[in-house]
């Protein structure tokens, strides 16, 4: 066990986040301490450092991971599958732990919607005498009811990095609110990782035809290199996105998307995204995780087209279970790992500005540990 770990740490939401060191103990009982290999950078995490989210300061960036078991502390022996684990072993975490007590959780059957969702890298405040509770660093603490998945060995790091919250995030959305039904038209709106997930779980699905509308163009030109989607549609660079639009309508025969699913967080892609929905169709909004702000809608729409309006908010433990085993699926089927662009964990600030930019379309920092 090392006795210090770097961490990217948030002090303030006004200044940016510095590289801290912070002192490692032996695991306690239920705890899981891992090296870091990768920590994935989220849009969620620029919301975060530009204080568009109510959390504790400070706090150790980062809630998406994959890492390396160092020491097992009693009680955290095997992972959310019954398998034993090990010091050596590759891990990934789900990066909430739900209370199991309020009504979302006992009544309702909706960890995601709990009131007292302990997250890492968002809600854990930090202190220099403990470990790590994100995952931009060397080291993380992973806290008892943390769901912890063993990666098979032959699995790629960036593969399974390549989608590592937007897939989980997808697995909810598509498993527990809105199913994708065979041969049926999809519509993605987006083609970040979130829209990537969206179009690519579609198409394993059994949808007959998936349009993904996004940009910019070096964007949509790597998903139709990795094979996910099968039209690809720029209405960020072009002039008209009117046309763009009703491009996407026409490519569904014009009646519209069986089913549209939105992965921008852009208010204004709501209105927009129902006018792709065929009569009788489902509206999945997926993208909206800030308050980014009002948009105007006709509810009239709703009604004369008889759509299905559906929310989907983040992912519990048990849909990350999910996406680990469907990644070796996922990674025979498209070519994830040129998603991703790494960057060393010094150099977050870069790696930051970068995802802000849309210069890359998947950042994680890397530490060596392996």
């Amino acid at each position: 066990m090392t006795a210090n770990a770097r961490a990217v740490t948030l002090e303030n939401f006004d200044a940016a986040p510095t590289l801290r060191e912070f002192e490692v103990q032996p695991p306690a009982d239920g705890q899981l301490g891992v090296a870091v290999e990768c920590g994935g950078i989220c849009g969620t995490d620029l919301h975060l450092s530009a204080g568009h989210l109510p959390v504790p300061l400070p706090i150790v960036l980062g809630h998406e991971g994959l890492g390396i078991v160092d020491e097992i502390g009693p009680g955290a022996e095997v992972d959310a599958l019954g398998t034993a684990l090990h010091p050596g072993d590759r891990v990934m975490w789900a990066s909430s732990i739900a209370c199991g007590v309020c009504a979302p959780c006992r009544q309702h059957r909706e960890p995601t919607l709990c009131e007292s969702r302990k997250t890492y890298g968002v809600n854990r405040t930090a202190t220099l005498d403990m470990a790590p509770t994100g995952a931009w660093a060397d080291y993380i603490a992973l806290h008892p009811g943390t769901t912890v998945v063993a990666i098979p060995d032959a699995l790629d790091t960036f593969t399974a990095m390549s989608l590592a919250c937007a897939g989980p995030t997808l697995v909810h959305a598509l498993y527990e609110r809105r199913p994708v039904r065979l041969g049926e038209t999809v519509i993605v709106q987006g083609c970040g990782p979130v829209g990537l997930a969206a179009a690519a779980m579609a198409q394993l699905s059994g949808a007959s035809l998936v349009v993904l509308v996004g940009g910019p163009k070096q964007r949509l030109d790597i998903a139709a290199m990795c094979g996910i989607g099968d039209h690809h549609l720029n209405i960020i660079d072009e002039p008209n996105p009117g046309e763009v639009l009703e491009s996407a309508r026409t490519l569904t025969g014009g009646t519209g998307a069986d089913l549209v699913i939105e992965c921008t967080g852009v208010p204004s892609a709501v209105a927009e995204g129902m006018n792709l929905v065929r009569r009788g169709g489902s509206y999945l909004i997926i993208g909206q995780y800030t308050d980014a702000g009002e948009t105007s809608i006709n509810p009239h729409r709703i009604v004369h087209h008889q759509l299905d309006v559906v929310g989907s908010w983040a992912f519990s433990g048990a849909h990350l279970v999910e996406y680990v085993r469907l990644l070796p699926v996922l990674s025979q089927r498209f070519n994830l790992a040129p998603l991703v662009t790494a960057f060393p964990l010094e150099k977050h600030a870069e790696a930051m500005s970068a995802v802000s930019a849309g210069t890359v379309l998947k950042a994680v920092l890397t530490t060596g540990a392996r």
